[in-house]
């Protein structure tokens, strides 16, 4: 675990830390028997909060919620799903082609290689179209992958983040 939270971008691991803190302080008041107290949070954290019921896209557009995703993701050990994703939409930006085939090596042997670091799970179809895709490096030679670990995020660990007890425990603050 120390090696996944020290791969973490450092203000997104502060931010995680503050949110985790914040949660806790909420928590712990309402098992002291505060329940009736409001407690003041940031109007951006309400609205981020929010939008993570909305979509998982809505969550990926905005820093608080994804760095709370992230922080549930290090949680499940899962945490290079997202590394890639966020890896290949910054590949697929890259302006310059003359950089394309170093951050594509890169993105394979962090994260797609047998045994990488980060190893993300590809079906062997996926991995094949993508090995193929690296002998030409373009911004779209991840997409498959990319799209295949989007999906899984979406239909998979979205859901549980939505079903986390901070999330779940957060949402009713917010309601109340």
């Amino acid at each position: 675990m120390c090696r996944v939270l020290e791969s973490l971008p450092s203000a997104c691991l502060e931010r995680a830390k503050e949110l985790k803190a914040h949660l806790g302080s909420l928590f712990h008041k309402k098992h002291m028997g505060l329940v009736g107290q409001k407690t003041e949070m940031p109007r951006e954290m309400v609205v981020a909060s929010l939008r993570w019921k909305e979509s998982f896209q809505e969550l990926l557009q905005n820093k608080q919620s994804l760095c709370a995703f992230r922080a549930f993701l290090t949680s499940e050990y899962s945490e290079e799903n997202l590394a890639f994703y966020l890896a290949c939409e910054d590949y697929m930006n890259t302006q310059s082609s003359n950089m394309l085939p170093a951050k594509a090596k890169k993105i394979y042997d962090e994260f797609i290689v047998c045994d990488a670091p980060k190893e993300v799970n590809l079906d062997h179809e996926t991995k094949t179209i993508t090995v193929k895709n690296l002998e030409n490096p373009t911004t779209c030679c991840f997409d498959l992958a990319r799209s295949k670990i989007y999906s899984l995020m979406e239909k998979d660990c979205y859901p549980r983040f939505l079903k986390s007890t901070a999330c779940q425990d957060l949402s009713r603050q917010l309601a109340g």
